[in-house]
């Protein structure tokens, strides 16, 4: 976060910079001098190349950063870019008050790639109880100009979402349906800032008036069908991943401050004058330096980093202990709970009780229902997490098919024991993609994957179980000849492995002995053990993406999979799925949230100078794509959105007959010069139509050759659809999904010219 303004045109009384306890911006320079912002970019790229990363995330905060005009602004993101796009993907992010902003300035923030959040606080009366000028006068008017700005087509791609703070005196309903009006694409709901020395106001006889405040939008939002995202709450869900104010995730935000100053989350400064401070700055300290600094180490501990009261919270995992600054209390420091402790059980409880109904109401109720929803070509979020929860089932009864083959085995006992002590643990190794090919080819060898003999899987089931979960197990896992590998987890290549090695999982990691052969591998550490091939990860908004490029039975696409890539490989894929991420967003936003839960690792596939984009998917293997190592964001952008099409469509035919079976019938279609079986002509028609769709969106933006595409994609996908349905080959039900897929075609593309 860069502080590249310290003074605000607003004078906001909430406003934690200028009306808390920390008054360090009274000696700070009004903006962030030149030398300071390349001196902070230097540091920036100097850790992105130092470390890898696929991605850097870069907030211009303030004060009012807007106050630096547009050439000020434009100084600021040419360095940014300049110094850092070489090394890593720059994600470039703004929060502001949104009253300087113009077209002007809308379409430098576009040139630059900056997304924008905006603090607007709802309906008039509960924006302007705070957000005011200096003179007392009204913001709202000025703000929701802005808001109108970004919601401009040519300007929507910069609008991130609205900031909201949370006044209990304004009225809930007013404030939900206020910012809904503004079309936002995510809102934040903040607590408003207050510590045990400053708790905050409680008016009224609750005790609990912030949770029942923020309860009523919930049940508003619920009732509505969710449009849109609320963070908080989706925060709050089980496995919702937390935010800063919320969850175990370790804090992973440094402050530059307008005098190149490195700091501590600014939240900090309303705990007391100096919170934030660690001494160091841009210019003498590197980004290493200032994150060992003891505030932001003690952040990065979990659950041993917070008090008594919360470690034996049952909701720890899901509060987290609330924000970090919401816990001063002067004499104990921040080892307390949150001042906000009473509301943050109250809201999770409330959530909890909420969600089950809504839950059972927004699942698809039918097969019908289901397939109308995948119908419109992407499926909603709801409706993929029912199909992955159907891909797990049928993973589990395989796994217990395997039970039968290899009879009661010790590492069975484990996994049965941690399905009951650490039932989201198992989950998260069930939901890998390849386990569903390595249990399918031990249990019919002739299936599959080009693996020549599947080994028991259960053992490194249960090992990779265990150590996700933390608990300490010796199991003995059939090898590899000189490789073990723990799927989600990697590989350990140790001269001497045969047959079988005994594992033993430790905290932080886990020890692997076999023969002399004798290893321990520190998970826990930032530089990998020797031999140690830990899965490459890549961060995408719904967590973490994997680079699978070492599972065995990644071998399953019928088309030769990359052997392991070099690391600055994985570096550039990596960058190159984060990017496409932010493209798919442009483009098929709904596509990408349909993709974004259930998408779990991406395979390169070996080069071929024949075929230089190639990607494929596999029956069994939910969850994965494959696809050609390939530099344009813009292409691996379709094709994950394509294959991710063929994935939705393969788990729908895992449980339902669209396709009468057992016909010889074959059906010409214009994108292939061989006549195809139904079920492939289905599998292309629904694929295409979201190609459709990415191209139609790019032709409304580009026009040029998109629109060709379009209009190829879009003549495909009918014929096909024309094709489906003469040919007399679906069922009741495939024919209804095919009626509406071809409604939806019409409807979204054409309809949108």
């Amino acid at each position: 976060m860069l502080k590249v303004h310290s003074r605000c045109d607003l004078s906001c009384d909430h406003c934690y910079v200028y009306q808390h306890a920390d008054q360090t911006w009274r000696d700070r320079p009004v903006r962030m001098s030149p030398a300071t912002v390349r001196a902070a970019a230097r540091r920036i790229a100097e850790h992105a190349r130092e470390h890898g990363l696929p991605v850097v995330h870069v907030v211009l905060h303030g004060g009012e950063p807007l106050l630096l005009g547009a050439a000020g602004l434009r100084e600021v993101l040419t360095e940014l870019r300049s110094a850092i796009s070489p090394w890593t993907r720059l994600d470039l992010r703004m929060q502001t008050n949104g009253v300087l902003l113009d077209e002007e300035l809308c379409r430098l923030l576009v040139e630059y790639g900056v997304r924008v959040g905006v603090s607007f606080d709802g309906d008039r009366a509960a924006n302007d109880r705070h957000r005011v000028f200096a003179h007392g006068g009204s913001s709202h008017d000025h703000v929701r100009r802005a808001l109108a700005l970004l919601r401009q087509p040519e300007f929507r791609g910069s609008y991130a979402g609205i900031l909201c703070t949370v006044d209990v005196h304004n009225d809930p309903d007013r404030v939900y349906e206020a910012l809904l009006a503004e079309s936002p694409p995510r809102v934040d709901l903040l607590l408003p800032h207050a510590t045990w020395d400053n708790p905050p106001q409680r008016p009224g006889p609750g005790a609990t008036p912030y949770a029942d405040w923020l309860l009523r939008i919930h049940r508003r939002w619920v009732d509505d069908g969710r449009p849109g995202s609320i963070r908080l709450f989706e925060a709050l869900r089980p496995g919702g991943g937390g935010t800063e104010a919320f969850g175990l995730a370790p804090a992973d935000v440094l402050v530059v401050e307008a005098d190149g100053s490195w700091e501590q989350v600014d939240s900090l400064k309303t705990a007391y004058h100096g919170a934030a401070g660690t001494g160091f700055d841009v210019f003498d300290q590197s980004v290493d330096e200032a994150a060992r600094h003891p505030g932001v180490a003690v952040r990065q501990e979990g659950v041993e980093g917070l008090c008594g009261t919360c470690r034996a919270c049952p909701v720890v995992d899901r509060c987290g202990g609330g924000l970090y600054a919401h816990r001063w209390r002067t004499g104990t420091g921040f080892d307390n709970p949150s001042v906000y402790c009473a509301d943050l059980l109250r809201l999770i409880e409330g959530v909890d009780a909420y969600a089950k109904p809504a839950h059972e109401w927004s699942a698809p109720s039918s097969v019908d229902e289901l397939l109308d929803d995948l119908a419109t070509g992407h499926g909603s979020p709801r409706t993929v997490r029912r199909l992955a929860d159907d891909q797990v089932a049928i993973t589990r009864m395989l796994v217990a098919a395997c039970r039968e083959v290899s009879g009661p085995t010790a590492a069975w006992e484990v996994l049965a024991d941690l399905e009951v002590t650490a039932p989201t643990a198992v989950r998260a190794v069930l939901e890998h993609p390849f386990i569903r090919p390595w249990l399918v080819h031990r249990l019919d060898p002739s299936v599959g994957s080009g693996v020549r003999a599947a080994v028991d899987p259960l053992p490194a089931l249960a090992v990779a179980a265990a150590v996700r979960a933390g608990v300490p197990v010796t199991v003995d896992v059939p090898v590899r000849p000189d490789v073990i590998t723990l799927p989600t987890l990697g590989s350990l290549v140790l001269s001497g492995l045969r047959g079988s090695a005994e594992v033993t999982v430790r905290p932080g990691g886990f020890r692997v002995r076999c023969g002399s052969a004798d290893r321990t591998v520190h998970l826990d550490r930032s530089e990998p053990s020797t031999g140690w091939r830990p899965t490459r990860d890549v961060p995408v908004p719904a967590g973490r993406l994997l680079i699978e490029d070492d599972d065995p039975y990644r071998d399953c696409y019928g088309q030769p999979v990359a052997p392991g890539l070099t690391p600055s490989a994985a570096r550039a894929l990596g960058r190159t799925l984060a990017e496409a991420w932010q493209i798919m967003h442009r483009d098929v936003p709904a596509h990408l949230a349909a993709l974004d839960g259930a998408l779990r690792a991406v395979v390169p596939l070996s080069p071929d100078p024949s075929r230089p984009l190639r990607s494929a998917t596999a029956r069994h293997a939910f969850g994965a794509v494959a696809v050609t190592v390939h530099p344009d964001a813009e292409t691996v952008a379709v094709l994950l959105v394509h294959e991710w099409q063929h994935a939705k469509l393969g788990a729908v035919l895992d449980r339902y007959d669209l396709v009468v079976p057992g016909q010889g019938t074959v059906i010409r279609v214009p994108w292939r010069p061989d006549p195809r079986p139904p079920e492939g002509v289905l599998q292309g028609v629904y694929a295409h139509l979201a190609v459709t769709q990415v191209w139609r969106a790019r032709a409304a933006a580009d026009g040029g050759s998109a629109a060709e595409h379009a209009d190829r994609y879009l003549a495909w996908t009918r014929d096909g659809a024309d094709a489906l349905l003469a040919s007399r080959s679906l069922t009741a039900a495939g024919e209804r999904f095919v009626e509406r897929l071809r409604h939806a075609l019409e409807e979204t593309c054409v309809g949108s010219r």
